[in-house]
């Protein structure tokens, strides 16, 4: 397998959470612009519960899902069994969406981060650590708190 841009988009809480019953445990408008901008006319390569868990098909992007059910079919979306299959599907540059199971699949893999830092704690059930040491960060801009929201950072890493 040749070796292309595979970019997790990922919100992250300041303490570490990313998911609250199946869902974001925020609506931030400036993040969700953020995210159709990573992810748009590109495969996301996601998990079934995070793809359950979308409006629905997110226009200009294919929705390739990785599930253990290999009788799973969803209208719009590709099944994919394992992790090689996902990125065969993918055929080139993709995002990983999502959830924390398919990020973890995904790391080794992965050849940048974009991480919205969401500066609150919250509550949640899905926590994601932060990158390690072998993630450096080459942008970031700061977004300060408005209309409820807490301040965010959308954070570009690359691998060491």
């Amino acid at each position: 397998m040749t070796e292309c841009e595979l970019v997790a988009v990922v919100a992250r809480a300041d303490n570490g959470v990313i998911g609250r019953d199946g869902g974001l445990p925020w609506h931030i408008s400036a993040d969700l612009r953020h995210f159709k901008r990573m992810t748009q006319g590109k495969p996301m390569l996601m998990g079934r519960r995070t793809f359950a868990s979308l409006p629905g098909l997110l226009p200009g992007r294919r929705h390739i899902v990785l599930t253990r059910d290999a009788g799973w079919h969803a209208e719009g979306a590709e099944a994919a069994l394992s992790v090689a299959e996902a990125l065969a599907l993918a055929d080139g540059p993709a995002s990983v969406i999502g959830g924390a199971e398919i990020l973890a699949l995904f790391w080794p893999h992965l050849t940048r981060i974009e991480l919205t830092e969401v500066h609150a704690a919250v509550e949640g059930d899905t926590i994601l650590p932060a990158p390690g040491p072998d993630w450096h960060e080459i942008a970031r801009t700061e977004h300060p708190a408005e209309a409820g929201n807490p301040a965010l950072s959308f954070v570009s890493l690359v691998r060491r």
